[in-house]
C-alpha cells in the first residue's frame, strides 16, 4: 500500500486552511478592534477552538483510515484536548507586545494545527504505531533534522507536557503514521534528509542545525529581508494609526 503525493497534500491542504482560516479571523478582529481590545482573548479562544475541533476530527479521519488500510484493528482515533483559555491568553499576550497583527494571528494558528498533530500523536502513542516528521515545501532547519531521523516507534518523548514539540503555523510539515512498516508515503526519503543533516558542519546537533539554518538563509535571504521589512512597516503604520 502507498499514499500518494497527491493524498498526503490533499490530507495536510485540508489541515492548513483550517489554521489559515482561524489566524485570518484573528487578525480581522485586530483590524476592525485593535490588538488591545479587552474581547481578543475571549474571542481568540472561541477561534482556537472552534478550528481546532475541525483539526483534531481531520486528523483523527486520516489516522481511521490509515489503520483500516493498514488492516489493524484498533480504537477509533480520539480527539486530543483543545487550546485552554489560559493557552490562547498566554498565546495573545506574548504576540501582541510586537505590535504585529500577524504575529498574534499565527499563535492562534499554531494552537489549531497543534490540535490536529497533538491528535494523530496521542493515538500513534496509544495504538504503538510507528511515526515520522515529513516536511513540505521550505522547511526550516529543525523540520529537516527531524525528518533525517526516519521512521521511529510513536513515544512520549515527543511531547513536551502533552502537546507535540515541534509545531510552526506557517508550515505544512506534519507526522505521518503507519502500522508494521504500512503503508508507504511517496516521495518521502529519510535518508535524502540524513544526508543533508550528517553533511552539515558541526560536532554537535544545535550546530549542524545552525548550520544548515545558516545555508537556508542564503537560499532565502531576499524574500526574508523583504518579509522584514513589511513586518516593519507594518509597525510604523500602527504607531502612526494610534497616534
Amino acid at each position: 500500500m502507498k499514499i500518494t503525493e497527491n493524498q498526503w497534500v490533499s490530507f495536510i491542504s485540508r489541515l492548513s486552511k483550517l489554521n489559515n482560516t482561524a489566524g485570518q479571523k484573528v487578525k480581522n478582529f485586530i483590524e476592525i478592534y485593535g490588538i488591545n481590545d479587552p474581547g481578543l482573548i475571549e474571542y481568540a479562544f472561541s477561534v482556537a477552538n472552534r478550528y481546532g475541533e475541525a483539526a483534531g476530527a481531520a486528523a483523527a479521519e486520516w489516522y481511521n483510515e490509515i489503520a483500516a488500510a493498514s488492516g489493524v484493528v484498533v480504537p477509533d482515533a480520539e480527539l486530543a484536548d483543545m487550546p485552554t483559555i489560559e493557552e490562547v491568553a498566554k498565546a495573545v499576550n506574548g504576540t501582541r507586545k510586537t505590535g504585529l497583527p500577524d504575529n498574534v494571528a499565527n499563535a492562534i494558528s499554531r494552537l489549531v494545527k497543534m490540535a490536529g498533530i497533538d491528535t494523530t500523536m496521542q493515538n500513534a502513542i496509544r495504538d504503538g504505531a510507528e511515526w515520522a516528521w515529513i516536511p513540505h515545501g521550505d522547511s526550516c532547519a529543525f523540520c529537516i533534522t527531524l525528518a533525517s531521523n526516519g521512521w521511529q516507534p510513536a513515544s512520549k518523548e515527543a511531547l513536551k507536557g502533552h502537546h507535540a514539540s515541534h509545531v510552526h503555523a506557517n508550515c505544512d510539515c506534519t507526522y505521518a503514521i503507519r502500522f508494521d512498516g504500512q503503508p508507504e508515503y511517496e516521495n518521502y526519503n529519510p535518508d535524502e534528509y540524513l544526508e543533508i543533516y550528517e553533511g552539515a558542519e558541526g560536532n554537535s546537533s544545535e550546530d549542524k542545525i545552525n548550520y544548515i539554518r545558516r545555508m537556508k538563509y542564503q537560499q532565502n535571504k531576499d524574500r526574508i529581508n523583504a518579509q522584514k521589512r513589511a513586518n516593519y512597516a507594518d509597525r510604523k503604520k500602527l504607531e502612526q494609526d494610534t497616534i
